[in-house]
């Protein structure tokens, strides 16, 4: 029979193309290479009657092996489908053990002893002792601790709404929107019972033309399921009156209380009035525009002139800092707005919206990202509400959306030609220009070089000069030959297509550590930060900033990769502080083993988003990034970091 620690093995040698070395299928499934040396004997018995085996080769690793394709088949379709049909199987990884027992803290109606968690779990008493101490961290962060009762056990105490919150994150499947009924044990929440909840919720805003997404539907069916289980085990919501202040007269309100009064009637539950208020706010929170296609009339009605002015500061903040040029996006002003009108409501009263997107968002969006988490900077300090991880998600969204319209806008690229021989040659080049890349490159002026210091380069993207320029420019400057030649065609390419040729200026040798023995992210940060002090490159204030970024939301994108960063630019150019680890370390939820501290440049902004592309291609490269960690001279490392593989 096959454990699922094998099944995990089985699934990642099914899924890789070469071979695989037991140091890395260690890494990967959170056990020693013992362990997996001791899983693969017993599953290679196993696999011999299922048509395959698993090859060893001596410094090489192991690779799977199917001798006949049919039985192959067959055996796999047994052992997993056997395998999905356990649905109290024991969990395979700390965190999924973590996950589960939050779970069943927040499910049990009173005190649990740890004992019978543990043998729940197959595990010794002290692996659980460990793994209490990240589910204390994870409870702190919803404002819940633990109790514990001499002879009795632990049970979870807290605010009754912060409860639920959490009750909410810890019953959905974190990797995708839907409800994941197995994680539940209790008939209330079953999947007849949640449809039937969302048909009442359907019907009532459908007849009361309130408009809710479908992650937002999700949800609030959820909290209404919740709510039944809380109620039936008499916990209550407790809002403060100031709380309702406004509230009862809103629309959302009698929806609410429609809704409350089917459901009270279908499950035979009583409902307080502050869970009536409680659903009110949610739909408040939640109830959007049907249409994004607003008159400006309109779009001033709907959302009042102290966000209008908030938004605008966003956007002109995330333009002076990443120079993403959004200040003339109206779609963006407009898409920001309706939604954060409704998102604005939803905060005040500190309820969450859960992003299922969020990871994805982070690790392949991370430039709007972190112009999404400057946005939530100016949220607060104007309208003094907290933005957390996941409402940043959503934020970067739009922003992301607006950059890839700013992308499309600008395939055409703005220069100016600065030529001291005369016009006639100045014109020559110019038209040679624009015939070549008649519709990617516009040439704005043809000047002199003394004309150049009374130009504004607000709007340029680049300056071709056959000159040499001294003094520092805002704009990367394209020296060339009047008689344009193959070197200088290139050179004006890279800079067409955004391809950067100062990638390999951004890692500096001496920033290069590889395989060390760190512990933790706290660790690394540190270790790195004094290396770009020590050689001047940033200030004492950088450090702090790039914890400050990190306490928001950390900066683990998968595969291995964490890139931290300060909240703002610290040094005068873009650079790149590396290190590798010998053993992943744990970063905020992910396995991290390669560590790129980035600082960015106060005067090289211009190609940002080309860097950040460049960064997210590495990871997601999986074998680059392996190759990286394992390598072990410097001059290798950047060898591999700037090959295309």
């Amino acid at each position: 029979m096959l454990t699922s620690r094998m099944m995990l093995i089985l699934k990642e040698l099914i899924s890789i193309k070469s071979p695989i070395t037991s140091n890395d299928l260690a890494n990967a499934i959170l056990v020693t290479s013992r362990t997996i040396r001791n899983d693969i004997k017993e599953l290679n018995d196993i696999l011999l009657q299922g048509g395959g085996y698993i090859k060893s080769t001596r410094g090489v690793g192991y690779e799977l092996v199917i001798n006949d394709e049919k039985t192959f088949k067959l055996f796999l379709q047994k052992v997993f489908n056997k395998s999905n049909n356990l649905a109290n199987k024991p969990p395979n990884s700390p965190e999924e053990r973590v996950n589960n027992i939050i779970r069943k803290l927040l499910l049990a109606n009173n005190y649990i002893k740890l004992d019978d968690i543990a043998d729940e779990l197959y595990i010794s008493k002290s692996t659980l002792q460990n793994d209490l101490i990240e589910v204390r961290k994870i409870l702190k962060s919803f404002q819940l601790e633990i109790e514990s009762r001499p002879y009795y056990g632990v049970k979870v105490v807290g605010n009754e709404m912060n409860f639920r919150f959490c009750l909410s994150e810890y019953l959905l499947n974190r990797e995708s929107a839907k409800f994941n009924i197995q994680n539940v044990t209790n008939s209330i929440l079953s999947t007849e019972v949640l449809n039937k909840i969302q048909c009442i919720i359907l019907e009532e805003i459908r007849e009361n033309e309130i408009d809710l997404s479908d992650i937002a539907l999700n949800n609030l069916s959820i909290h209404f399921a919740i709510a039944c289980k809380r109620i039936y085990d008499k916990n209550y919501i407790s809002l403060p009156p100031k709380e309702f202040e406004g509230i009862y007269s809103k629309k959302e309100y009698r929806v609410a209380k429609k809704i409350v009064e089917k459901i009270e009637s279908a499950f035979d539950v009583s409902f307080p009035e502050q869970e009536i208020a409680y659903i009110a706010i949610h739909l408040l929170g939640t109830n959007k525009l049907a249409t994004n296609n607003l008159s400006s009339q309109e779009f001033e009605s709907f959302v009042e002139s102290e966000l209008r002015n908030t938004i605008n500061e966003i956007i002109m903040k995330i333009d002076e800092r990443f120079k993403l040029r959004l200040k003339n996006d109206k779609d963006l002003l407009i898409a920001l707005g309706l939604h954060l009108r409704p998102a604005i409501n939803r905060l005040r009263y500190g309820m969450n919206l859960r992003n299922p997107l969020l990871d994805e968002i982070k690790a392949k969006y991370p430039l709007a990202f972190d112009a999404a988490i400057l946005a939530s900077e100016v949220l607060n300090n104007r309208l003094d509400i907290e933005i957390d991880e996941h409402e940043i998600g959503y934020i970067a969204l739009h922003i992301r959306v607006a950059m890839y319209r700013q992308q499309m806008n600008q395939d055409v690229k703005r220069c100016i030609i600065v030529c001291a021989t005369g016009m006639g040659t100045a014109m020559l080049l110019k038209y040679k220009l624009q015939s070549k890349y008649f519709n990617q490159l516009i040439i704005v002026d043809a000047i002199d070089y003394y004309r150049l210091s009374e130009t504004s380069l607000e709007q340029i993207d680049f300056i071709i000069t056959t000159i040499p320029i001294e003094k520092k420019l805002p704009v990367p400057i394209i020296y060339v030959n009047t008689i344009l030649g193959v070197d200088d065609i290139s050179k004006i390419e890279d800079h067409l297509h955004e391809r950067d040729e100062n990638l390999n200026v951004y890692a500096k040798e001496e920033l290069i550590f590889l395989q060390k023995d760190f512990h933790t992210k706290e660790d690394v940060i540190q270790f790195l930060v004094s290396k770009l002090e020590s050689t001047g490159y940033v200030d004492s204030t950088f450090g702090k900033s790039v914890i400050e970024r990190e306490r928001l939301s950390p900066t683990s994108f998968g595969n291995l990769v964490a890139i931290p960063h300060p909240m703002s630019p610290h040094s005068d150019e873009t650079i790149w502080a590396i290190c590798t680890l010998k053993r992943p370390i744990n970063w905020g939820g992910n396995r991290v083993q390669f560590v790129c501290l980035l600082s960015l440049g106060k005067n090289k902004t211009s190609n940002l988003a080309g860097m950040y592309e460049y960064l997210i291609g590495m990871i997601d490269n999986e074998k680059k990034v392996k190759q990286l960690i394992n390598c072990e001279q410097r001059g290798n490392f950047i060898e591999i970091l700037y090959n295309n593989v």
